[in-house]
C-alpha cells in the first residue's frame, strides 16, 4: 500500500527511485501446505482488474500442476483431494511438504529456469552484480540457510535414528499445551517429525542428505560472510552442510574447512 501511495513514490522519484506510472504493488501469502497463492489487492486499481485476473489465472494454474505432481508420490491422495489433505488433522500423510529436500540454490533464476528439480531445492533467485556490497548476499547465507539447514537436519534426523530424533508412530501422539506430542499417555515430550512425514508405510521417502547449498557469487564474497559470523561457519565446518560456489551455472569450487576452498575442474572450464 505504501509503495501504491502517490505522495510515496513523488518522494522515491525524487530520491532517484523512479516508479513506471502503471505499476501495481500486490502483496501475496504463499500457502505451501495447499499450493496456494492469495493476492491481497487491497488498492481500489480499476485499470489493473485484466491484469490481476490474469495473474490469479497463473497462480492457479501452477498450483494445480503442483498439486498433481505431489500426488503422484503421496499414498491415497489425488489432485483434488491433495489441499483439503493438508488441512485436515485426521489424515495419517496429509502432505510430505519437504521431505525429499537436498539442495539450496542462490544463483540467477535462468540457470535452473526449465530444468526438473524434482521439488527437491529451495530457490533464489539472486544476482550478485547487482548486490552492492553483498548485503544480500549476507542476508540469504545468515537467514534462508539457517532456516533450511534447520528443516534438512530435522527431516536428516528424523530419517537416520527415527527412535531418537523423530516423533514416533503418529497414531500413538496425544497433543501437550500445544508445545509438542508425547506417546500414548506420557513419557517425554518427543522431537522432530512423526514417522509418517517421513514413511509410506513401506520404505523411508526421504533421502537423508546433508543439505548442499550452491552460491553464485565470487568466492570472496562468501568467505567473507562466513569469517564475520562464525555461527553460520560452523554450519559448514562442522560438515552439517556442504557448500559449492557458482559460476555460470558451474560448480568451481567447494568450501572445506577453516574458510578454506578447494576448485573444481568442470567439463565446460577446465
Amino acid at each position: 500500500d505504501l509503495l501504491n501511495d502517490i505522495e510515496v513514490r513523488a518522494e522515491l522519484a525524487a530520491r532517484g527511485v523512479a516508479l513506471p506510472a502503471d505499476t501495481l504493488f500486490v502483496a501475496a501469502l504463499h500457502v505451501t501446505t495447499t499450493d496456494e497463492v492469495r493476492l491481497f489487492a487491497d488498492t481500489p486499481a480499476p485499470a489493473h482488474a485484466d491484469d490481476l485476473a490474469r495473474a490469479r489465472a497463473w497462480l492457479a494454474a501452477a498450483g494445480k500442476l503442483t498439486r498433481m505432481e505431489r500426488a503422484a508420490r503421496l499414498p491415497g491422495a489425488t489432485p483434488d483431494t491433495v489441499a483439503r489433505r493438508a488441512l485436515d488433522w485426521a489424515e495419517l500423510r496429509p502432505e510430505w511438504g519437504l521431505a525429499g529436500c537436498a539442495g539450496f540454490i542462490a544463483a540467477p533464476r535462468a540457470i535452473t529456469r526449465g530444468r526438473d528439480l524434482g521439488g527437491r531445492c529451495f530457490l533464489h533467485s539472486y544476482d550478485w552484480t547487482s548486490d552492492e556490497g553483498f548485503q544480500t548476499l549476507e542476508l540469504i547465507l545468515t537467514a534462508p540457510v539457517v532456516v533450511a539447514s534447520w528443516i534438512s537436519l530435522q527431516y536428516y534426523g528424523s530419517t537416520v535414528a527415527p527412535e531418537l530424533f523423530g516423533a514416533g508412530d503418529k497414531l500413538l501422539h496425544n497433543v501437550v499445551g500445544g508445545l509438542g506430542v508425547v506417546t500414548g499417555n506420557g513419557g517425554k515430550l518427543r522431537t522432530g517429525l512423526p514417522l509418517q512425514a517421513v514413511h509410506d508405510g513401506e520404505t523411508f521417502v526421504h533421502e537423508p542428505l546433508r543439505l548442499s547449498v550452491l552460491v553464485e557469487a565470487p568466492i570472496d564474497a562468501i568467505t567473507d560472510v562466513l569469517e564475520r559470523h562464525a555461527e553460520v561457519r560452523a554450519l559448514f565446518d562442522n560438515g552439517w552442510l556442504h557448500l559449492l560456489a557458482l559460476d555460470k551455472g558451474n560448480v568451481v569450487a567447494r568450501y572445506g574447512r577453516g574458510l578454506t576452498w578447494e576448485r573444481v575442474a568442470t567439463p565446460e572450464l577446465a
